[in-house]
């Protein structure tokens, strides 16, 4: 039994379904949304990789709720595009404007240091720190310190530059640290995290994103009752430049075709930023620590992401990577 519409061409009748079909799941993709109306005045809130995509969109949210906010950004020239389209965007003048931007190049464990120098030299508290940069789909290179390029952007920069700014965020109490991590983890080798003996660009963006979760469940520990609490996130598959380096999105045409045939799929940068800012000002997770969000809701991280003993390991192994 079926239903005939017999003034409706077939084709018609096929690509008006498809087109409801496409729709209806672009909505369900959208995701959650954060619902809280907290106001921020009078913080300071530390974005890194805000110049585009989720970084920019949490940036002009915090913004929008009275925050200080300084986007950390590998290219002062894209920052500074950032922060005037923020500015435009709330209609801020320069002059008297809370959006700063500072140099920030994760790969490099000087920049991270000179990075900490001058905030220190130029505030005085900082209440939210949201690692949120990070690279994906690279080939296999070393960073100047002679790391993995995707692990120590992902990962180790955002380690050394959490631990130098520890004593400021304990001081500007109750303060948070979010990071950015996401539900694609891999599994993670404490002998060869730099896998040399075996690179995959796949393998390499997984394990830096296990090692973030990781990383954030080990300090909640180390900081239990100094009112410090830390998140880490999943924040969806989402249209950003993130993918940019992916030898596929360089073939002539081949990126504006996955475009449009993963368009359903992806979430913009709008509604990818919505976990991260309720990890960022939701009042409900303010005793919360330690734990795992992706729509803006606790979740539960895949493989080894609640291991302890791999935790403190790679905490140590971190620790004298980067010299603390």
């Amino acid at each position: 039994m079926y239903l005939e519409f017999p003034h409706i061409p077939r084709k018609a009748f096929y690509v008006a379904i498809f087109a409801v079909l496409t729709y209806a799941v672009r909505i369900y993709m959208r995701g959650a949304s954060c619902h809280s109306q907290a106001r921020i005045d009078g913080k300071t809130i530390i974005v890194t990789g805000a110049n585009t995509g989720i970084g920019k969109e949490t940036a002009l949210d915090l913004a929008r709720r009275g925050g200080r906010v300084i986007l950390a950004c590998r290219s002062l020239q894209r920052g500074e595009e950032a922060a005037a389209d923020i500015q435009h965007q709330l209609h801020m003048k320069e002059s008297d404007s809370d959006v700063l931007v500072m140099k920030l190049d994760l790969s490099s464990l000087t920049s991270v240091r000179q990075f900490v120098d001058e905030f220190k030299r130029t505030e005085n508290r900082l209440d939210i720190l949201i690692n949120n940069a990070g690279v994906a789909g690279l080939a296999q290179s070393k960073t100047e310190d002679g790391f993995e390029t995707t692990f120590a952007v992902n990962h180790l920069g955002h380690f050394l530059l959490t631990n130098l700014l520890l004593d400021l965020l304990k001081q500007s109490a109750p303060s948070r640290i979010v990071t950015v991590s996401s539900r694609l983890t891999q599994g993670i080798q404490i002998d060869d995290l730099m896998l040399e003996k075996n690179y995959n660009h796949v393998y390499a963006y997984g394990q830096s994103k296990l090692a973030n979760i990781l990383f954030s469940r080990h300090l909640a520990k180390i900081l239990e009752g100094s009112g410090v609490t830390t998140y880490s996130l999943a924040p969806g598959l989402i249209r950003t430049e993130i993918g940019r380096n992916l030898a596929i999105t360089k073939i002539p045409g081949v990126s504006h075709l996955i475009g449009l045939l993963s368009w359903p799929f992806l979430k913009t940068p709008t509604e990818g930023a919505q976990t991260m800012i309720c990890c960022a000002v939701d009042e409900s997770l303010l005793f919360d620590t330690g734990k795992f969000y992706w729509e803006c809701m606790e979740g539960q991280p895949a493989g080894e992401a609640e291991n302890d003993k791999i935790a403190q390991q790679l905490w140590d192994v971190s620790v004298n990577l980067v010299k603390l």
